[in-house]
């Protein structure tokens, strides 16, 4: 019987491909248990799911977060391991060099610290992102990722990557009039949507189909492929 695996999962909504894990655990379809779930915004449903299947839950809010920074930030407000320098030189960003970037940096680095506090004391085998919409920067993936070229940060989007990176897969993908759709698993790394791709589901789009078609058939493939990702990264630690 092969070893099951830690998961812990992070989300920001409603939590269906958290509940697709979930149930493809229950079920025994993966290899794993979800050790926890944790979100950037309190009060959304896929807590409610996480915490009815007796998984750990807390929340992070990003909101309050950067509410608060705008305010100021002091060196006294960043972790103590906190190298500005060090991360700028490995961030991918798609706009670098603003001051923008640099207030982007601290102020993640401040709630990923804290996502940190918490999922570092769980023994954790991999980290899937169930719809988590924050974006990470290295100060967080090099404390997950601590062996070169072994990836612990699993991520869905909802386009055929590299094509339509960014937050809107599928719209970006129906504006574009394409006549195939899908979705991709992939690790994360320092780019936007770079990381390797672990797996892909294609769908047709038909003529008549609008933007709400082409998310349901995503969201549909998308329940499908995140568990099978998820065993074939159980399947590689048990060989």
């Amino acid at each position: 019987m092969a070893k099951k695996i830690n998961v812990g999962t992070l989300i920001s909504g409603g939590g269906t491909n958290l509940q697709a894990i979930i149930d493809s655990c229950l079920k025994g379809f993966i290899d794993a248990d979800i050790i926890f779930t944790g979100s950037d915004t309190p009060g959304v449903k896929g807590l409610k799911r996480a915490q009815k299947a007796n998984i750990d839950t807390f929340v992070v809010d990003y909101a309050e977060i950067i509410t608060s920074c705008k305010k100021g930030i002091n060196d006294a407000d960043l972790p103590s391991d906190f190298n500005l320098e060090e991360i700028l030189s490995k961030q991918q960003l798609k706009e670098t060099g603003a001051i923008n970037e640099i207030f982007f940096l601290k102020t993640r680095a401040i709630a990923e610290r804290k996502l940190l506090d918490i999922m570092l004391a769980y023994d954790m085998d991999l980290l899937v992102l169930a719809g988590f919409m924050r974006v990470f920067t290295p100060y967080l993936i090099d404390r997950i990722n601590t062996e070169p070229g072994q990836y612990k940060i699993m991520n869905i989007h909802p386009a055929l990557l590299p094509s339509f990176p960014g937050t809107d897969g599928y719209g970006d993908t129906f504006r574009y009039g394409c006549k195939i759709g899908g979705c991709t698993v992939h690790y994360i790394d320092y780019g936007e949507d770079t990381g390797p791709i672990i797996g892909q589901k294609a769908f047709e789009i038909q003529d008549s189909d609008t933007l709400d078609d082409i998310k349901r058939k995503g969201l549909e493939k998308e329940w499908e492929l995140y568990p099978q990702c998820i065993q074939k990264f159980a399947d590689s630690l048990n060989r």
